[in-house]
């Protein structure tokens, strides 16, 4: 009995630390920190690229490492991040990094309510935010589409479906009407139901290698159309 209520002590203690961790970092500027300290600016004529996301960019250096090496890509995906939390990370991840080009991939986990509720409209907002800020600062934009998620497993009962086709349907015309470029991944993906196809997901919502190989000639084609750009 004592060895229970001791385990249950410690975990007790340690969920508080990691949520006391959360508080004090919570867009998690330290993640990239240290990174971000060490790379040197651009070479003339080099075309950096950052990749700003949440756990399906993060994981496309894991299951895909191959299709970074030997490009001047960076990815700062961060596993779980909703767009608040990307926004506040926006300068220190990106502007400071100064590259060519951003691709922007987000919405899915405000959708599932990571951070709590958020109406479409309040995503939509803090891409539009980022993408201005990128603007600004001389940096081309690609807006990515959400991927296709029929449900999410940590989170059910949010109608990804319905949302996810609305929020990327916002995102395509944001793009057209701003000279953005808009990387319209859903439509390779999706299923007959509006999910991602089995093919290309472990797990109904985060890509696979074979998933991450469809996206990966999508995102190269799409930067060197921003990169076209006037």
């Amino acid at each position: 009995m004592k060895k229970r209520k001791l385990f249950l002590i410690l975990f007790l203690l340690s969920m508080l630390s990691t949520d006391f961790a959360f508080a004090q970092d919570w867009a998690q500027l330290s993640k990239y920190k240290a990174e971000n300290a060490k790379l040197k600016a651009p070479v003339p004529g080099e075309q950096r690229v950052v990749f700003m996301g949440n756990s399906i960019t993060e994981g496309w250096s894991n299951h895909n490492p191959e299709f970074f090496e030997g490009k001047p890509y960076i990815n700062r995906g961060i596993s779980g991040q909703t767009t608040p939390q990307m926004l506040v990370r926006f300068r220190p991840d990106v502007i400071d990094l100064k590259p060519a080009v951003v691709v922007i991939l987000a919405g899915t986990n405000d959708i599932a309510g990571n951070t709590g509720p958020m109406t479409l409209e309040e995503i939509m907002g803090n891409i539009v935010s980022m993408a201005e800020l990128a603007k600004a600062n001389g940096i081309k934009v690609v807006l990515s589409s959400v991927l296709p998620a029929y449900d999410y497993k940590w989170s059910p009962g949010k109608d990804p479906v319905t949302k996810i086709a609305t929020l990327n349907g916002m995102l395509k015309s944001y793009a057209a009407k701003n000279n953005l470029v808009y990387l319209d991944y859903y439509s390779a993906m999706a299923d007959d139901r509006k999910g991602m196809q089995e093919k290309y997901t472990y797990d109904g919502v985060h890509p696979n290698k074979d998933g991450y190989l469809v996206m990966g000639p999508m995102a190269d084609a799409a930067i060197a159309k921003a990169l076209a750009q006037e």
